[in-house]
């Protein structure tokens, strides 16, 4: 019975696969390969985050290319991630189903979280993904650095200097820095503090837009009353501006809408169907000087589709070649590019519209 609904899937999905090739015709990018991923019960955050993660170019190629250069025997997740990479782009047929077992079987080995089949949170999946690839990455480069026959990292560690922190090809492509501004209303001094960044949470507000949720999180806040700021010139308690700004924007910029929140009078999260408007083209504003109005293209979306965050499901929209594609776990389908916009959510609390973009993926436009 089992194998009956598995066949049937694929037939139904080879009959998209083909709807997808005459849909592209001669159109179809050369080498691309377009393939859903089978749904292991509750899998569909996984899914709709790696069909985002494929069709983001610079990191493919970086995956691409550490599965033809690793020569370890060791399997994690990063292992299990390039061989299904490999798997999809090696694939004699354009289109087809693959089944992402292995990768599955290795993430719910690896954290607890993910081993239920209750509905999972597609962020907090890419959050750790992301995390734990670059802690793999970090651990092979300073096993390769100590297996190494050169002294230079040896010497890199005398009389107490430490060796730079590793730069892995993970926080190449995602990491960017941001800087904490606080200026003393007394003595005017400004402190800065930086912090890194792979993804952005925003908060959102009902028929907002991308660009005035990210100016709200880089606003200016006035600290005062119980939340002073100690000002160590002053060397006292005082009045003072708080802003964000974007010292270094990333390569592929990841933004997290914030669509479930907390409501302390029902004692439970909700989902907010807010209307936030996605630009495919984005001017990032509320950046340093050296970064000023650099501007980025949207090229995946994923989305959450339901009511509340504790059910629904996940799918992704993605830009390949300059056609968007829909991707629903084994589906694959062809979509213009004005679907998109009916993804940016509802503009009335109360809608029969439950699809959402919930994670944004922008890349930059030229070399910085």
């Amino acid at each position: 019975m089992k194998s009956r609904t598995v066949c049937a899937r694929c037939l139904i999905m080879g009959v998209a696969g083909s709807k997808l090739e005459k849909a592209l015709a001669e159109q179809f990018p050369e080498g691309e390969r377009y393939f859903g991923f089978e749904n292991f019960g509750n899998t569909c955050y996984c899914n709709s985050v790696l069909q985002a993660l494929y069709f983001c170019a610079p990191f493919r190629e970086q995956l691409l290319e550490y599965y033809s250069t690793n020569n370890k025997s060791v399997e994690n997740l990063l292992t299990c991630l390039a061989d299904l990479f490999y798997q999809i782009s090696s694939q004699k047929k354009k289109t087809g189903v693959i089944a992402p077992k292995r990768f599955v079987q290795r993430l719910k080995k690896q954290n607890v979280l993910f081993r239920s089949y209750m509905h999972q949170d597609a962020h907090e999946f890419l959050n750790y993904l992301l995390n734990e690839l670059d802690d793999i990455l970090e651990k092979e480069a300073k096993t390769d650095n100590e297996t190494s026959s050169s002294p230079e990292p040896k010497l890199l560690y005398a009389n107490g200097v430490h060796k730079e922190p590793t730069v892995t090809w993970v926080h190449k492509t995602f990491q960017g820095i941001l800087t904490n501004e606080t200026r003393c209303l007394r003595c005017e001094t400004v402190t800065a503090r930086d912090e890194t960044f792979l993804d952005l949470s925003l908060d959102i507000e009902q028929n907002s837009s991308i660009t005035s949720c990210l100016n709200n999180f880089c606003s200016t806040e006035t600290l005062h009353s119980e939340d002073k700021f100690f000002c160590d010139k002053c060397c006292s308690l005082q009045e003072a501006q708080k802003r964000m700004k974007i010292k270094k924007p990333p390569h592929i910029l990841v933004i997290h809408l914030k669509r479930f929140k907390y409501i302390e009078q029902l004692g439970r999260y909700k989902k907010l169907s807010y209307r936030v408007v996605c630009p495919l083209e984005l001017k990032l504003e509320n950046t340093v000087e050296e970064y000023a109005d650099i501007e980025y293209s949207l090229f995946a979306v994923v989305v959450h589709v339901g009511t509340g965050p504790n059910h629904g499901h996940y799918v992704s929209l993605v830009k390949s070649h300059n056609h968007w594609l829909f991707f629903d776990d084994e589906n694959v389908e062809m979509i213009e590019e004005s679907a998109v916009q009916t993804f940016f959510g509802s503009s009335q609390e109360y809608s029969s519209n439950t699809d959402h973009g919930y994670i944004l993926f922008y890349e930059s436009l030229g070399t910085r």
